[in-house]
């Protein structure tokens, strides 16, 4: 009993220690966008401001059109949500319960592609986009993300828990694949489809690299990349980028709070089989 309870007590010793360190980061930032210029480069560091002021946060967002920023995060979130979460719906029911030649090493040739980093890619997604006249614009920023081999491996190991007597039920009921997938397959999903759109707002939100190349003026560029406005030749206001920061993570922070149970739930029931 003894040796149970000193497990358990440093197993929570291990995940407080790892919970800080996670935290510490959004701690120091938030502690940061009410800082002066001063305070925020001071050493030894300050952890708290002398005084709370909102004034970092009028200046940051004085410095750029934080709200149009705000309008294309928002649009180019739901239109990769929507894409990317359809094509993997639709991928996962082939893989899962459609027959055809070659599936199993098509699926593995498609699983294999997950360890090349998007970074390799760039070239050639931005070489496609301008050759399809879509340089900055939105399009541009959803069209590399409409399919994901990793969200269509968590639903197809879903799909595949299923029995396949419902299917054949379904079938001999007089439902196509069409209806058994929309009306039987997806509702027994939602776990998994929640986690789906979760992650790819969450990804679709902090993107940068990939608006950085590919938008060139206010009309397409997204709130990561406004925050390149604090930073300049002679260095960056970082006062002010904390304080930018703060609110642009906000949303995705409550967001993911709100939602971690069906994020843990999703993915560990979509990545194992029954």
């Amino acid at each position: 009993m003894f040796r149970k309870v000193l497990k358990k007590i440093f197993l929570y010793f291990i995940l407080t220690c790892g919970a800080l360190l996670m935290f510490f980061p959004f701690f120091w930032m938030i502690m940061g966008a009410f800082k002066t210029p001063a305070e925020v480069i001071q050493f030894p560091p300050k952890v708290f401001p002398s005084h709370f002021s909102f004034i970092n946060f009028k200046k940051a967002f004085a410095m750029a059109p934080f709200g149009r920023y705000f309008f294309n995060s928002v649009i180019v979130m739901f239109l990769s949500v929507l894409t990317t979460t359809g094509t993997s719906i639709l991928g996962a029911f082939a893989f899962s319960r459609l027959n055809f030649k070659g599936k199993e090493i098509i699926f593995s040739i498609l699983l294999s592609l997950m360890m090349i980093p998007f970074e390799m890619l760039i070239i050639t997604n931005y070489t496609t986009i301008v050759k399809l006249h879509l340089f900055n614009t939105i399009p541009a920023l959803v069209l590399p993300f409409v399919a994901s081999i990793f969200y269509t491996y968590i639903l197809r190991n879903f799909f595949d828990t299923v029995p396949d007597s419902l299917y054949y039920s379904a079938r001999i009921d007089g439902a196509s694949n069409w209806t058994y997938l929309w009306r039987i397959l997806v509702p027994m999903a939602k776990p998994s489809l929640f986690t789906i759109i979760l992650l790819n707002a969450l990804s679709s939100w902090n993107s940068f690299i990939w608006p950085l190349y590919i938008t060139a003026d206010l009309r397409s560029r997204t709130l990561p990349y406004g925050l390149q406005v604090f930073t300049n030749e002679g260095g960056s206001f970082q006062e002010l980028l904390m304080a930018a920061s703060s609110v642009i993570i906000l949303p995705m922070i409550v967001l993911f709070i709100i939602a971690r149970k069906y994020i843990i739930s999703g993915v560990s029931r979509g990545g194992i089989k029954a």
